[in-house]
């Protein structure tokens, strides 16, 4: 079946960019067509399309050469197969067959490409939750082209899942963590019921359960004090859970604390494993970021060569007007901006407020146009059907962008801005806006995105107080992305409320049966009809 020959650098270098090609042509002969029927079919059932071009191409590009006849290059993919359960890929997955016949190279190579595949840009296909839109100039590396170039670039297979793996320091602390704690047996604590708010200093009958569940997780050491009284050791090891939990630390057990006390310990585990295979997606969108937002944390990040520079505090989406996921450039700023009131908001918000009370428009300083640009009188306007209208609030401390508007292309009328409702920044979790991220000390991140003599001609035109635009000379890129659990330089993880609850569908997902097991199965135990195994 396959050709015996000797390998010929040269011309695998000289293919590589005709890979793109070979993905869009049919299924070739190479190697799967030759493959003897009987002893195969479980395996070739088991993959789509996508995956039969993937293994020809990889045959390709070693001119038809086995790749897997030799025992050690064997038992070194296994060993690597095994490790990637620190990645939070299950290595059932990728399973491999004994011997040395060609159905056993064929699965040998399915499986190591798959693992590449999966490392190189995650496991699970996004939902539609978490998808991340791209702007048509941000192009993707297709991923597969990345492990076809990786695959046959190197003969050893701990370099090549290395290089498939997110080069994020990021991705790297997180991984260390999920490797210990897989391994380690899960805590258990009971959970606290509901209750009042409570605050230092206060009594409550939950403080035996509050104090036994800060313990659990060594935020309080033995021995523990007794009573209803909540005392300051128990104040302060509630504040060192807020700090590690995306929380207030204001020591005051409150709804948000009480939710996140509450996830039990194997969720918590399920959540590092769920943040790994987010991070394989997001992987080249994080290393080309300059501004990254973290929907769940409410923050946003200047990143420049992989190094974080400055963080800040922002507002965003609440769970029913969810802020998008999505990979832009800020290209432009609107200097003290007017706001044009987006449609939904319109529907849901302001029109029942004007037809309650008509000064609202006045009180907001609010004018209403036709949608030709034509100033209406609100009297005329009948406001229980009043058509195709916009509202326009007019510059100043008082309008909702507050000071400056940071532009990017998107689908979604949403982006980045100053806000008046400062206040709001000190809550957490932080989700108020309708979609669109509110920035706390916004001037600091003018001065990160412009070079010091734009950043000038920039605040003085502020300080006019007139709208205009002003492009930048270099633009941003922006990533919008979510996930719920990071770790610091020293391994510490920090978890962060799912604000939107979507860690339990991706825990869910992942934990779930591959069907690619399949594949690793007798198959004289295989049947066709009932997709099932003896």
């Amino acid at each position: 079946m396959f050709k015996k020959r000797a390998s010929y650098p040269s011309i695998v270098l000289l293919t590589l960019p005709l890979v793109a090609h070979a993905i869009e042509v049919p299924v070739g002969q190479l190697p799967l067509q030759a493959a003897p029927a009987p002893l195969c079919a479980p395996l070739e059932s088991s993959l789509d399309d996508s995956t039969k071009l993937l293994l020809n191409d990889f045959y390709r590009l070693r001119e038809g050469r086995p790749a897997w006849r030799d025992h050690d290059q064997r038992q070194h993919l296994r060993e690597q197969l095994q490790q990637l359960a620190d990645d939070g890929l299950d290595p059932a997955d990728y399973p491999l067959r004994d011997g040395d016949d060609d159905c056993a190279e064929l699965q040998a190579s399915n499986s190591y490409l798959q693992a590449l595949l999966h490392l190189r840009g995650g496991r699970l296909p996004a939902s539609r939750q978490e998808t991340i839109w791209h702007a048509p100039e941000e192009p993707r590396a297709d991923p597969r082209l990345a492990v076809l170039s990786i695959a046959s670039a190197t003969s050893d297979i701990a370099s090549a899942f290395a290089a498939a793996r997110p080069q994020l320091a990021q991705y790297r602390l997180l991984r260390s963590a999920y490797a210990v704690a897989r391994l380690q047996p899960a805590g258990h604590w009971q959970p606290l019921p509901a209750g009042p708010l409570l605050k230092p200093g206060g009594n409550d009958g939950r403080m035996p359960l509050l104090r036994a569940r800060l313990a659990a997780e060594g935020y309080l050491a033995a021995p523990l004090a007794e009573g209803t009284h909540f005392d300051p050791a128990s104040v302060t090891a509630l504040q060192s859970f807020q700090e590690r939990h995306g929380l207030k630390p204001d020591g005051i057990l409150g709804p948000a604390s009480l939710n996140e006390l509450n996830v039990d310990a194997l969720t918590r585990r399920g959540q590092l494993r769920a943040n790994l295979e987010r991070l394989r997606r997001m992987a080249d969108d994080l290393s080309q970021a300059k501004v990254v937002i973290n929907v769940a944390a409410a923050e946003l990040h200047v990143i420049e060569n992989g190094s974080e520079l400055w963080r800040t505090r922002t507002q965003v989406g609440r769970p029913e007007r969810a802020t998008p996921l999505l990979a832009s450039r800020i290209v432009r700023l609107t200097l003290n901006p007017t706001w044009t009131v987006p449609p939904t908001i319109l529907r849901e918000d302001k029109l029942p407020a004007i037809r309650a009370d008509l000064s609202y428009l006045d009180q907001h300083e609010m004018s209403v146009y036709d949608r030709s640009g034509n100033r209406l009188d609100p009297e005329q306007v009948d406001w229980n059907s009043p058509g195709a209208i916009l509202l326009r609030q007019a510059a100043g401390s008082r309008n909702p962008l507050g000071r400056v508007a940071l532009r990017f292309d998107n689908p979604f009328s949403v982006y980045l801005h100053d806000t008046p409702s400062q206040a709001l920044f000190d809550k957490s979790p932080r989700f108020f806006s309708s979609g669109c991220v509110r920035v706390e000390a916004v001037d600091n991140l003018l001065a990160w995105l412009l070079p010091p003599e734009e950043l000038t001609a920039v605040q003085s035109r502020l300080a006019n107080g007139k709208t205009q635009s002003y492009r930048l000379s270099t633009a941003a890129p922006l990533l919008i992305a979510y996930w719920t659990v990071e770790a610091d330089a020293s391994g510490a993880l920090r978890y962060l409320p799912d604000i939107y609850n979507r860690d339990p569908a991706l825990i869910a997902a992942l934990a779930a049966p591959s069907a690619r097991h399949i594949a690793g199965q007798d198959p004289a135990a295989y049947t066709q009809e009932a997709v099932t195994w003896k």
